[in-house]
């Protein structure tokens, strides 16, 4: 008894020490689990390139879905910033307009008179900037701090995700031992659960967070909004966020509306709530529920909770956890064989 509570402390001891980049070991461990089965098929065909070539290039790939899109939007910026600018300070002297559509919106009268006050003129623009400024910013300082620490996290998550695809075997081998003698046959089978509701998650992000950019970029682009692939391409990124498409839809409505086209704004707004509806709420569920063979309601429910429980990673966590006691359940009502269940022994012959 005293080995196993010092062996718990120990435990307890290590994760504490390691807790700042526990995020970024989790993610790459997410990343590894979901990328296995490509990697075996890989290094299948060829067999030299598993110890260095084949985890540089699926950690080279990973790391590619984070810096194209930044550099995208980097690009995106910089050429906009002109005109940015120039817009800036016209506004700053003389004001903003009220745009047309907004009298013709519920409560318009309200509206525009909310406008005229705090945007319309250039005192207005300048009482604004007044009040902005005397707002409590984050400190520069602290912003390059945080850039450096999510860096560094990153460069952690890859830097887990290219040793485990290069030993995932053996890492695997000696973790299922473990997980032998811990807790005998029911850990293993709670183990692979939860590989296959990992898996099952990340699959449903990609494909969900790819159909959605095409959808949308491509009602982007008959509304006529600048920069639709761009658009696009940043609501596929923000589709693994709660509310994140709806951040890029209302972004590109919001530039249509002030581009003047009101009725493409509203088409848009709904459309995308349609799509983000429906991938949210029955396709994302269908396929991590399809490899857990999880209910609709509890896959739903296990998603929303995992990430009000844990954040962002809970989207992952969540599923796993319930797919693990729906197991677990199971076998303890009957309706699985399995340790908690076991299969009644034949009767000898008389």
């Amino acid at each position: 008894m005293t080995g196993v509570v010092a062996i718990v402390l120990l435990a307890l001891a290590g994760l504490w020490t390691l807790r700042m980049f526990l995020p970024a070991l989790g993610w790459g461990v997410i990343l590894a689990v979901s990328l296995w089965p490509l990697h075996v098929t890989a290094a299948q065909r060829w067999p030299r390139g598993q110890k260095l070539v084949l985890p540089a290039v699926f950690t080279l790939l990973v790391l590619l879905v984070f810096v194209i899109p930044l550099v995208m939007v980097a690009a995106a910026v910089a050429h906009d910033s002109m005109a940015v600018t120039q817009w800036l300070a016209q506004a700053h002297a003389q004001g903003v307009p009220v745009p047309d559509f907004v009298a013709h919106l519920p409560y318009g009268d309200h509206l525009v008179a909310w406008w005229q006050q705090t945007l319309a003129t250039p005192e207005a623009i300048d009482r604004l900037s007044m009040q902005a400024h005397k707002l409590h910013f984050t400190s520069g300082e602290k912003i390059l701090g945080l850039v450096a620490h999510r860096v560094l996290l990153v460069s952690f998550m890859l830097l887990t995700l290219f040793f485990l695809m290069r030993d995932g075997a053996r890492v695997a081998h000696a973790l299922r031992i473990g997980t032998r003698r811990a807790f005998g046959e029911l850990g293993l089978r709670v183990a692979d659960q939860a590989v296959l509701a990992v898996r099952g998650t990340v699959n449903g992000l990609i494909i969900i967070g790819f159909g959605e950019g095409v959808l949308m970029g491509l009602a982007y682009g008959f509304a006529g909004v600048d920069h639709a692939a761009l658009l696009g391409l940043l609501t596929a990124l923000l589709s693994a966020i709660p509310l994140g498409a709806v951040a890029a839809v209302v972004l590109a409505a919001a530039l249509l509306a002030a581009a003047g086209k009101a009725a493409a704004a509203v088409i848009v707004l709904v459309f995308g709530g349609v799509v983000i509806f429906v991938a949210d709420h029955f396709v994302r569920p269908v396929f991590i529920g399809g490899a857990t063979r999880l209910p609709f309601l509890w896959v739903l429910l296990a998603i929303l909770g995992g990430i009000e429980t844990w954040g962002l990673i809970g989207l992952v966590i969540g599923p796993a956890l319930i797919a693990v006691l729906m197991l677990l359940w199971r076998e303890w009502v009957g309706a699985h064989q399995g340790p908690l269940n076991p299969a009644p022994e034949a009767s000898l012959p008389q």
